[in-house]
């Protein structure tokens, strides 16, 4: 067999190819993720209300709440599978082949997503296409923490973490340039199928992990595979720890974060029914006739905190290195847990500071993402890196799942309140202040082959 080239003599073009393709393959999810953010509260009136008088029909908040609460499962759920599957995938066939089958996955049955005709049928297609959204991320993480030096890593980690920040501020665009109502919500799917073209490009375009391939050279015919070896010793606590570590960033953002695009459309909408209507019937107020609402509100909210996501996904690297992984991890969990509490407990969408509010929710709690890229991949060798992160990073998705079914289950109870949802959700960011203390102690020289 041919001798490899050593990571540290990749080429310059190499290493952007491979920055390249998993920026876009990241970007590309993350605008899957807004998608339905974005999108469901008109998609769920548009076939709730289909083949029936819809100007005349009333609209249960409530349904349509917990709706939403479905489809964040099925996405968390989807994405934590798809982040097993295709980890194992990578450390079995490489990075290269199973980000390129990630991409592919979330693009063409999301792509499918348009020809859905019933609220069901949406949320099976939706837990398809995530099975990608969670495969792309570990072997983007991987790719990229194998290819480039150490030197590099703390900087590269902030970009990845915010790839898919931008992918989301490109789905806020795309639903204020173009009106994504009860009438016309269908074409997001579209977009949503374009990135495909992205993953037959890795395919055919973009070269295998150098050290993926040094390390399976190296591995024995014997060895357990990744699965078994990631739940003994001595890895077995550090698969625990990075389990714990990356659920709070993700059932924070399905649990609580996400709640502010949905929110804010909600109270807008029904504002403009209550000034369009001469006299208001308290007891209405989860149940009203379709408001007209503006459909950019929600495409502004979506912009502000992912514009604000931006910047602190790729700050999060970056004050890694410079705080130390586990102090920086506790402030982001503590600033977190501050601006949840104040937005969902002091603020309303109709406030002037609300949308200066989620940026600055966007800022600090997504961080995050920039800081989980660096720290990850730190826990595990080569041999298992793809698997191992992600296994730490998606199988928090379940729990996150569990919690945004039983917040659905509980919307009754709060009347259609996203405001106490989010608030009582936050609580999950002072539980990241306490993991951390028992994480292991990382740093630049800990990238382990």
């Amino acid at each position: 067999m041919s001798s490899l080239t050593a990571p540290q003599e990749l080429s310059i073009r190499h290493r952007f190819t491979v920055l390249t393709a998993a920026f876009l393959g990241w970007m590309f999810a993350g605008m899957q993720i807004a998608l339905f953010v974005l999108i469901h509260r008109p998609a769920m009136i548009s076939l709730m209300t289909e083949g029936s008088a819809a100007d005349s029909r009333p609209i249960d908040e409530q349904v349509i709440t917990q709706w939403f609460a479905w489809y964040q499962a099925a996405f968390l759920l989807g994405a934590a599978c798809g982040g097993w599957i295709f980890g194992i995938l990578g450390d079995r066939v490489g990075r290269t082949r199973s980000l390129a089958f990630s991409i592919l996955c979330y693009s063409l049955f999301t792509g499918l997503c348009y020809f859905a005709s019933s609220p069901v049928e949406l949320l099976v297609l939706r837990f398809l296409a995530c099975l990608g959204v969670g495969g792309t991320w570990p072997n983007t993480v991987a790719l990229v923490a194998e290819a480039w030096p150490a030197a590099s890593r703390p900087f590269l980690a902030g970009v990845l973490g915010t790839a898919a920040n931008v992918g989301q501020v490109f789905m806020g665009l795309l639903g204020l340039w173009i009106n994504i109502t009860p009438e016309a919500w269908r074409w997001t799917f579209l977009a949503g199928a374009a990135p495909a073209v992205i993953g037959v490009w890795c395919l055919v375009g973009v070269s295998e992990s150098v050290r993926w391939q040094m390390a399976r050279q190296r591995q024995p015919s014997t060895s357990a595979g990744p699965l078994r070896e990631l739940f003994q010793p001595p890895l077995r606590y550090r698969t625990l720890i990075g389990i714990l570590l990356g659920a709070i960033p993700v059932i924070g953002t399905a649990a609580n974060a996400q709640w502010i695009v949905p929110w804010s459309d909600q109270i807008q909408a029904i504002q403009r029914v209550q000034q369009a209507s001469l006299s208001t019937d308290p007891s209405q107020s989860t149940q009203v006739s379709r408001p007209k609402a503006d459909p950019k509100v929600k495409a502004r909210t979506m912009i502000s905190r992912s514009s604000g996501a931006m910047i602190g996904s790729l700050l999060g690297g970056l004050l890694a290195t410079l705080l130390g992984r586990r102090v920086t991890y506790f402030l982001i969990s503590l600033l977190t847990l501050g601006v949840s509490s104040w937005i969902f407990g002091c603020l309303n969408p109709l406030h002037p500071w609300f949308l200066w509010a989620t940026f600055g929710f966007g800022l600090i709690g997504v961080t995050y993402f920039g800081w989980l890229p660096l720290y990850l991949p730190e826990l595990f060798p080569t041999r298992v890196r793809a698997t191992g992160t992600g296994i730490s990073f998606n199988s928090g998705r379940v729990v996150a799942a569990v919690v945004t079914l039983g917040t659905g289950l509980i919307v009754q109870s709060f009347g259609g309140d996203y405001a106490r949802i989010g608030w009582w959700t936050g609580m999950i960011y002072a539980t990241g202040m306490i993991i951390i203390l028992f994480a292991p102690r990382t740093d630049a020289t800990s990238l382990q082959d």
